[in-house]
């Protein structure tokens, strides 16, 4: 009997002990996590479930591929032949080891790029879209800007550590989210990058067959955990471990970013921050839709429009809206227990003449402070003002009709 008893508390003492089982569903401490930096985001709305320090501008080594590659999927042609040069050549490990003048298909350099982080395959890439790396930073810049990146400046194509006068090579946790999401999600090549970053093996050879290459998958999130999309990860000694990565179960698509998540030897702290996130966004977060409590133009009170033309004198005229809907998705992740909450603002009176399409109002859609979509009241139909002119014909009109009912 003694023993079964200590044996029940020894369960119980591991149960209340494991804080994977009690904190399933509870928001992660920042203490908890090993990343300075770190984001979760709602793939398709791209709302931010958790934060930490999601603002902060850091070097982020090689997660910078993701923009390369989705850069180069976008402005070239995957068949076409980039040219091994001598700065190329010269990058530090790692490294597909290439010799000047060695030619291959950009497709397989973007394999080399992503697979295994290849520092001479970036370079390659960018002289061969922009004719050398300065100008193709431009080109990551002015795309970062396009995804709505506030915090990033891009030097290098291969994410080494750099400076200019204009400043660091660096990003967000919070901007790198961004990106990953775009090339997953609203890139028109969305699905040539995740081909590629899910691909877990790619050989090939240079167009003169003088060598060949085996690229092997470095993102071991793929076999970690169900629905796993893709991700890549980066190190310098400036950055530490950093990593972007994303999974798919269900309605819902995560993102995960981390930047300076330990240095060595704790390589494994990524893998440990990346789960420990996305368990959070399945364990506490549930698909909930707008329409639940969307405001149709049937639902608005009706609106007298002063001195407008009705079909006859005296007649009240009201407005007619419709509801144009804002930019924004329809369904979003939100936390177990939160509700989107509804605010109508619209003008007070009209006015006629009022046109068709005059904005009178505004439909807020937001959790706290944060906006999820605003829709925009609009007039449907013109409504014109009562004149003179008016008057005369609908006197007209009225003396007619009395003539016809003697």
């Amino acid at each position: 009997m003694l023993k079964k008893i200590t044996a029940i508390v020894l369960i119980l003492a591991l149960f209340f002990s494991n804080p994977m089982i009690v904190k399933a569903q509870e928001e992660p401490k920042e203490q908890e996590l090993y990343a300075k930096s770190a984001v979760l985001m709602d793939a398709d709305s791209g709302r931010i479930l958790y934060e930490k320090n999601a603002g902060d501008k850091m070097a982020n080594a090689s997660t910078t591929k993701i923009l390369t590659c989705i850069v180069i999927l976008e402005n070239c042609d995957q068949n076409g032949v980039a040219m091994a040069s001598d700065y190329a050549c010269a990058q530090p490990k790692v490294r597909l080891g290439m010799q000047k003048g060695q030619q291959f298909l950009v497709k397989d350099l973007l394999y080399g790029l992503m697979l295994e982080s290849f520092n001479d395959c970036a370079v390659a890439l960018a002289e061969y879209a922009a004719g050398n790396v300065e100008g193709f930073a431009e080109m990551m810049n002015h795309k970062a800007q396009e995804i709505g990146c506030e915090n990033s400046y891009f030097i290098t194509p291969n994410g080494l550590d750099a400076k200019d006068e204009k400043g660091f090579h660096h990003t967000t946790a919070k901007d790198l989210a961004k990106i990953m999401r775009y090339c997953i999600t609203q890139s028109p090549k969305a699905e040539d990058f995740l081909n590629i970053t899910q691909t877990l093996q790619h050989t090939f050879c240079d167009l003169e067959n003088r060598a060949n290459y085996c690229c092997n998958n470095h993102n071991a999130f793929l076999t970690m955990m169900e629905g796993a999309l893709s991700g890549k990860t980066g190190f310098t000694g400036n950055a530490g471990y950093c990593y972007v990565g994303a999974l798919r179960q269900g309605d819902k698509t995560l993102i995960v970013a981390l930047l300076a998540c330990g240095w060595p030897n704790n390589k494994g702290y990524k893998w440990s921050d990346t789960k420990k996130l996305m368990q959070y966004g399945l364990d506490s977060f549930e698909k909930q839709s707008i329409k639940e409590q969307e405001l149709t133009a049937d639902m608005l009170e009706q609106m007298e429009v002063t001195d407008g033309k009705g079909d006859k004198i005296g007649e009240r005229v009201y407005a007619d809206f419709m509801i144009q809907k804002g930019n924004g998705q329809e369904s979003f992740l939100l936390k177990k227990g939160e509700t989107v909450e509804r605010e109508v603002v619209m003008e007070k009176s009209l006015q006629a003449p009022v046109k068709k399409g005059t904005v009178v109002g505004t439909v807020t859609y937001h959790l706290g402070d944060e906006i999820l979509r605003k829709d925009e009241i609009v007039i449907a139909k013109d409504v014109g003002k009562m004149d003179y002119a008016w008057y005369f014909k609908q006197v007209l009109k009225e003396a007619a009709l009395k003539n016809l009912e003697k």
